[in-house]
């Protein structure tokens, strides 16, 4: 089987203390013929030089993660389109995995598992609970790395413009097409913001701001609140 193109898209925001080695993690990929873009919301630390020097093809967009993954969607060519956030770390295989996965047409789009990476060992128990929840509800985080093919993110139109819940919404629209890919390989993603603000807090900031958006709350209202 002829390998599909993979496009990875990352959307970006003064990460040039990781760059580099999110870039040289994906440099296997690249070599298989993955294209590398990082959509640069604006940085000001020297993450587009970081990301230019690592391989990757550096496409300018205005700040949010919505329209930073749109904008380097417009620049892929890949005939399957994978958004990594630029502190997560793909499995090996990544690429023949998701190839593999969306081989047969059945299913148009997916996700990975997820392990969170930090020192409270309450985060392996929410990332566990996040990928039973994902697999329950067929709903995706970005963090989960979510890939689909260029033909369901041109159906459902790219991600909604909105400045927050923006993956969750992107998993609805695309359930209108076919159920994800749920695979067991893990993405391993920075356990910052939980360190950084709490665990629990931050779990229940959350479900707070899960809870409100299925109520139909705004995504600006809870933008707000997330800030």
């Amino acid at each position: 089987m002829t390998p599909v193109r993979l496009s990875v898209v990352i959307p970006a925001l003064n990460e040039a203390a990781g760059m580099s080695a999110t870039l040289q993690a994906l440099a296997p990929m690249a070599a298989r013929g993955a294209q590398l873009l990082v959509a640069d919301g604006g940085s000001v630390d020297g993450t587009a030089t970081l990301a230019q020097a690592g391989g990757a093809q550096v496409v300018h967009a205005p700040r949010g993660r919505a329209l930073q993954m749109n904008a380097g969607a417009q620049k892929a060519n890949g005939g399957i389109l994978l958004f990594l956030h630029a502190d997560t770390r793909l499995p090996p295989e990544a690429d023949r995995l998701i190839t593999l996965a969306l081989a047969n047409g059945a299913q148009v789009w997916g996700r990975f598992d997820v392990c969170i990476e930090g020192r409270p060992r309450m985060l392996r128990v929410i990332a566990a609970f996040m990928n039973w929840r994902s697999r329950l509800t067929d709903i995706a985080t970005g963090d989960q790395a979510l890939f689909m093919t260029r033909a369901a993110f041109d159906a459902v139109g790219g991600f909604p413009v909105q400045p927050l819940m923006e993956d969750i919404e992107m998993s609805t629209r695309l359930l209108k097409i076919s159920r994800p890919a749920c695979l067991r390989a893990r993405a391993i993603t920075s356990g910052r913001r939980w360190e950084t603000q709490g665990v629990w807090r931050t779990v229940l900031l959350m479900w707070r701001l899960r809870l409100a958006y299925w109520r139909g709350s705004t995504p600006e209202r809870l933008a707000a609140l997330y800030r």
